[in-house]
């Protein structure tokens, strides 16, 4: 069996080799881009027929769709990631977190949202003034209980 570092690396060459986008894979497992994303990338897992698909798709053997298959471990290697992208999301939230907690908790009531019951979507805006990048969070509200 693969780790999920070397499922990715091989994943990764056979998009750069294929000539093929993110959205693509998705397409062939029959998943949202982000999901199938991220489950390439390691952080996710993918069931038996989509793993299968993309593997196929990619011209990977049986070891790489066993990977996907595979629950992930979701740990990062740094507190605050260097990648300017990545970073910047994190400023994002330690900016705009508490405010966000705020709103959600006025809105909702005491709680949180799911990071499991989730999706996300990213999208291109045309704009005149420089293209946006439009993200979109959809996640369930979990209230806190009381006992």
């Amino acid at each position: 069996m693969i780790t999920k570092v070397q499922m990715t690396e091989a994943i990764i060459l056979a998009k750069s080799e294929k000539s093929v986008g993110w959205t693509d894979i998705a397409a062939a497992a029959g998943l949202s881009e982000v999901y199938t994303t991220s489950a390439c990338l390691g952080m996710n897992h993918l069931d038996p027929e989509p793993a299968e698909k993309v593997a196929e798709f990619l011209g990977l053997g049986k070891e790489v769709a066993e990977a996907l298959k595979a629950f992930p471990s979701k740990t990062w290697d740094q507190i605050v990631p260097t990648d300017p992208l990545i970073y910047r999301l994190y400023e994002i939230v330690g900016v705009y977190g508490p405010t966000m907690k705020e709103i959600i908790n006025e809105k909702f009531g005491d709680g949180i949202m799911s990071a499991i019951d989730f999706t996300m979507d990213i999208d291109k805006e045309e704009n005149p003034a420089g293209d946006r990048v439009k993200v979109t969070m959809n996640g369930k509200f979990l209230a806190y209980k009381s006992w």
